[in-house]
């Protein structure tokens, strides 16, 4: 599938990397097809975009929590996770959102909704995580640039 981007261009989609998200992702119900892609030129360590197969227009930042929140590691009820499938723990990729405001200080990761995707069938959803210990917006610039200098 070849798809024109906002972000990337052009680019082609093989049929085995198209994600799922059957009740689509929190604000969007009706997006549920998606492609992970990320910069070749950034790398592929910090930031990738979660780019729509049906609205080409959309795409949204997310990462790996673990590099900005060491010890994430939130309770998601089981029932939540049916629409996954089948999965073992080492298939799971755990993904949250970023936001990257006009001013890049202010730029932070949701750790309340992350996206839980299922390596081995490609399904995926985002949960809500309970409680108060994650927050909606959590400021990652200082985490980032502290990585990037090597500390």
């Amino acid at each position: 599938m070849t798809l024109q981007t906002k972000v990337f261009g052009e680019v082609t989609i093989e049929e085995e990397k198209i994600i799922t998200f059957p009740g689509g992702i929190v604000g969007f119900p009706d997006l549920t097809q998606f492609a992970l892609l990320h910069d070749e030129e950034d790398g592929i360590e910090t930031i990738h975009w979660l780019q729509s197969l049906q609205e080409p227009a959309f795409a949204m930042p997310v990462m790996d929590p673990l590099l900005v929140k060491e010890d994430y590691n939130p309770e998601v009820d089981d029932e939540l996770l049916k629409i996954l499938g089948d999965w073992e723990h080492d298939e799971l990729l755990v993904l949250v959102t970023v936001t990257v405001p006009q001013e890049l200080e202010k730029m932070t990761v949701n750790l309340k909704g992350p996206i839980l995707i299922n390596g081995k069938n490609r399904k995926a959803c985002q949960v809500i995580v309970e409680g108060e210990e994650f927050k909606v917006k959590f400021p990652i610039y200082d985490i980032l640039q502290a990585k990037k200098a090597g500390e």
